[in-house]
């Protein structure tokens, strides 16, 4: 009988693999389930858990260690849990929570385990890192000294962002406090910025809305989508900015520059309470029971500018909280205010009477600030804020009764333009000569004689006006040059000419 040539050839990679299969004992760990409820399991057995510690269920599920009591471990559950019961045993792996990084996420939507959402290929990730991991040591940072172009003139021009700064953005619901760190992340699509947005406890159509933004205005490819939102499991919404943090760590410890965006802190705040309370951690202020400053202070301290020994890369990071009423001297957003660098505040007030972004310029701030602004643009925004600061106190007085001096009338002409042109439609960024171009024309009073009407027409087509009069200017003002003042007269000049074009109705 003539023995077949592929059951042969079976046969023989099947005692190959055998020869090569390790035959020797393995210890393993493995606990049993004492009780679960809501997600949360209580579990014997396991001594040597470590904290954060993953865990794998005999169902097939995964969930995390949250904390450590003396016979016992509380583990969240990070998959679906129905099927989890008591007596289902529990095996630790030895690994603390990891996540993937490395340049195979860019373009990607993933969960906080870097499975891929968006129905693509599995993630080719270059390492796994723990979700959480120390802050940089003073002595590893250097002085925040680059600005972080945002596009938006109000921030660009008043609360400079720095790379590697961390700045809040913080307001009531639905005041465009996402609309701003979306076009922040739309105008790095000509930067060296990666781009990392994180969505906590966000509704699936309010990402999606996300998402395709920046498909549409700006470079996904050089994005990286991590969502856990309100469907997903409380677990998955906790470790969520932890895990953004690290994969864009792994950026930023390569020499390259980062920005991470957290949507929002107020939600993880809530999710931290929910599984403090279920793990019965002790009490804190505010019926946050465990150490909720802790949690946000050790996130937030992972953005950094490292030295030059260690590459120079940085991490900025817009953390995003919501107010109740406008109240800033809440629990949470007084903690968010303290940790970070500097805060935009946005004004219900002002949305409501279409002032877009509706940034309060009396309570914002960035302490790093003209320390990072590029040194053309910090030369043309020297008064903005106190003239725009004078007109609003001003447009108060004059609600009571008109003013006839000359000078005041002055100032509430200028000041009428400087809000006219500090309200910026969305997917409208300015370039930095677009930016320094407009300041230097304000500052020259071109503006003061252009209907207040015409200012956002003036805005929408100046930038193919400066690339058509002054190519060799705008390609000059990218960098960090300072501007000298034959520079300012030829943009002033350019702006000018588009004044008195729309002045003159050819617009």
């Amino acid at each position: 009988m003539t023995a077949d040539p592929a059951a042969e050839a079976w046969l023989a990679r099947s005692r190959e693999r055998l020869a090569q299969t390790p035959l020797a004992p393995e210890a393993m760990s493995v606990g049993r389930v004492e009780r679960i409820a809501d997600a949360i399991a209580k579990i014997s057995g396991l001594p040597e858990t470590r904290l954060n510690e993953l865990l794998h269920f005999e169902g097939g599920q995964t969930g995390f260690a949250l904390t450590l009591d003396a016979e016992t471990i509380s583990a969240v559950i990070l998959d679906e849990a129905s099927t989890i019961e008591a007596g289902t045993r529990v095996a630790h792996t030895g690994k603390v929570l990891e996540v993937p990084v490395g340049p195979g996420l860019l373009g990607r939507v993933v969960d906080p385990l870097g499975r891929p959402l968006d129905g693509g290929k599995p993630i080719v990730a270059e390492a796994h890192h723990p979700v959480e991991r120390p802050a940089p040591a003073i002595i590893a940072r250097d002085l925040v000294s680059e600005q972080v172009d945002t596009g938006i003139l109000v921030i660009d021009a008043l609360f400079t962002l720095g790379r590697g700064q961390r700045e809040l953005i913080i307001g009531d619901r639905a005041t465009g406090k996402t609309a701003i760190a979306v076009d922040t992340i739309i105008n790095q699509k000509h930067s060296d910025l990666i781009c990392i947005y994180v969505a906590v406890g966000q509704r699936a159509t309010a990402v999606e809305r996300v998402i395709e933004a920046v498909r549409e205005h700006g470079a996904p490819e050089r994005c990286i989508f991590v969502v856990a939102s309100a469907a997903s499991s409380a677990g998955l919404q906790w470790i969520a900015p932890f895990a953004g943090m690290t994969i864009a760590e792994y950026f930023r410890d390569r020499g390259e520059h980062a920005l991470i965006v957290i949507d929002d802190l107020t939600k993880h705040a809530a999710t931290h309470r929910e599984l403090a309370l279920l793990t019965r951690e002790p009490v804190g202020r505010e019926a946050y029971p465990g150490d909720i400053f802790y949690l946000h202070a050790r996130l937030l301290e992972r953005a950094a500018k490292l030295s030059s020994q260690l590459g120079g890369g940085s991490l900025t990071a817009l953390p995003i909280a919501e107010t109740d009423a406008g109240n800033l001297s809440a629990y949470i957003p007084t903690n968010l205010i303290s940790i970070t660098d500097g805060q935009i505040v946005l004004n219900t007030q002002l949305f409501a009477a279409n002032h877009r972004p509706a940034v309060d310029v009396g309570l914002s701030v960035s302490r790093v600030g003209g320390k990072a602004q590029h040194p053309a643009l910090r030369k043309v925004s020297g008064r903005i804020r106190l003239d725009y600061s004078q007109f609003l106190e001003l447009e108060m007085f004059t609600r009571f009764g008109g003013m006839t001096d000359t000078h005041v009338q002055a100032q509430m002409a200028r000041g009428e333009r400087i809000r006219a042109l500090l309200s910026q439609p969305r997917f409208a960024t300015l370039r930095p000569a677009g930016e320094v171009a407009l300041l230097a024309a304000l500052a020259a009073g071109v503006l003061d004689t252009l209907p207040v009407d015409a200012v956002p027409a003036l805005r929408a087509r100046l930038s193919g006006h400066l690339d058509t009069t002054v190519p060799e200017l705008v390609k000059s003002l990218s960098g960090d040059a300072p501007v000298d003042e034959a520079q300012s007269a030829a943009l002033v000049a350019a702006v000018r000419a588009l004044a008195e074009s729309l002045k003159g109705g050819s617009g």
